[in-house]
Parts: structure tokens; C-alpha cells; sequence
């Protein structure tokens, strides 16, 4: 999941990349986000693809919110877009361009976590997971709930967002094809496979995740796993 926030006001930046990362601490949320403070900038990116949810205010110099959301609906009509405001006065033509959500400033918790938690719901096809054979059956495991999965001796254990664990016994190589073949999971150390997007902190010889676990990362992957580590965090923090 990915979101672009595009606003003039640094401050406002400011207060919205917090209540992001306090909503993915809270909600054990995967997905990464970029700041804008410049909507021709934002454009162009979102021309490139890969964005699910554009948070834009309404009053921006150059291009406005609305501009910017009739241009992104002329070659996007999938891309979620929720403006964010001071005033009523574009609500009503919001409609016109699909609006996932019309927001009043200041954002806070109470009227922004709702819409991201809508926007997780939507995002929860039942392909876009891992099936997993368990003893008692079959389960589907979204892999923005799956933190990591670890080897503990003829044991796969996934460890999930939600603080809890599924175990079976089978080889890391039946499922590491699929996790590794998705951009956010790396291998980390021979025994464990590492969604990015639940790491907290890169450390010396470890990382801690949301879940407040402790994963080790070996020490002849430790230059890959920090580029690509560092690449997201760049990506995510970095103000256009």
C-alpha cells in the first residue's frame, strides 16, 4: 500500500506524517507514504503508477487539490483521493471526481484513521495473500498482516501484525518463492523472511519490528537488507 500527502503548509505535512506512522503503529498496517509540497511534482509521480490513496489539500499555488484530482481522473479512475480542507466549499464537487473521502482541517485521529481504516478494508482481496495448509485446514494470510516468517528447527512460523503466530511443519522454501517475489518482504538471515514495511529500526546486528520483536539479520546480507531498508525509509520520509 502506498499513499502520497500533498500540502503547501509544512506544518500540516508535519501533523499528517505523524498521524500516518501513529496509525501504522497502532493498526500493524503495511504500507508507505511520501510527502508533497508541490502538486506539480505529485503529478508527475502519480502518472508513473503505483499509488492506492492520494491525501490532497484543496487550496495549493499553481495547481490546486481539485485540479490535480480532474487531471488524475483522466487517466486513473482505481487511485483512491481524499481531500483535505478548511472549508466546505468543494464538497459537492468532490463527487465529480469520485472523492474517497472530503476531510476538514485539522486532521486528526478521529476523521482520518476511519478513512484508512475503509481503505484497508477495500484493499483486503482474498488473492492478495498467503495460502497456508495447516494441519486443521487451509487459511489465507494477507501479507500487509504478515510481519515475518521465521524457521525454528522442522517449524515455519508466521508471525503476524496482530501480535500472534501460526506454526506448521514444512520447509521455508514451499512459500519464500512467493514473499520474495513481492518488493516489501527480503530474506534477512537463512531463517527468516522480513516484511520491511514492519520494521521499526535497522540495528547493528538486528531489526526490530512493530510487533516489538527482535529479528536477526546475518551478517553477509546485513549491506543488502540496509539499501533496501534505507531505500524505503528515504522514499517514504523524503518531501517533494
Amino acid at each position: 500500500m502506498r499513499i502520497a500527502v500533498c500540502d503547501d503548509n509544512i506544518q500540516e505535512l508535519d501533523r499528517l506524517s505523524k498521524l500516518l506512522n501513529e496509525y501504522r503503529e497502532k493498526a500493524k498496517a503495511g504500507f508507505t507514504y511520501i510527502t508533497y509540497s508541490d502538486g506539480v511534482a505529485l503529478l508527475g509521480d502519480v502518472r508513473k503508477g503505483g499509488y492506492d490513496l492520494l491525501l490532497l489539500d484543496v487550496m495549493i499555488p499553481l495547481v490546486n487539490g481539485m485540479e490535480i484530482a480532474h487531471e488524475v481522473r483522466a487517466f486513473d479512475e482505481n487511485i483512491k483521493i481524499a481531500f483535505l480542507t478548511w472549508s466546505t466549499e468543494f464538497a459537492i464537487e468532490s463527487y465529480s471526481v469520485e472523492a474517497f473521502a472530503y476531510l476538514l482541517k485539522p486532521a486528526s485521529a478521529d476523521n482520518l484513521f476511519p478513512v484508512l481504516d475503509r481503505l484497508f478494508r477495500l484493499a483486503q482481496k482474498p488473492e492478495d495473500g498467503l495460502s497456508v495448509k495447516f494441519q486443521n485446514g487451509i487459511a489465507n494470510i494477507p501479507f500487509f498482516r504478515l510481519a515475518y516468517v521465521e524457521v525454528i528447527n522442522r517449524m515455519l512460523c508466521f508471525h503476524l501484525t496482530d501480535g500472534t503466530s501460526r506454526e506448521l511443519v514444512a520447509p521455508l522454501s514451499n512459500y519464500e518463492n512467493v514473499l520474495l517475489h513481492r518488493p516489501e518482504f527480503i530474506r534477512v538471515h537463512r531463517a527468516f523472511i522480513v516484511n520491511l514495511w514492519q520494521v521499526q529500526e535497522l540495528r547493528s546486528a538486528d531489526m526490530l519490528t512493530y510487533t516489538g520483536n527482535v529479528v536477526p539479520v546475518s551478517r553477509r546480507l546485513y549491506a543488502q537488507v540496509r539499501k533496501a531498508y534505507m531505500d524505503q525509509l528515504f522514499a517514504e520520509k523524503g518531501v517533494k
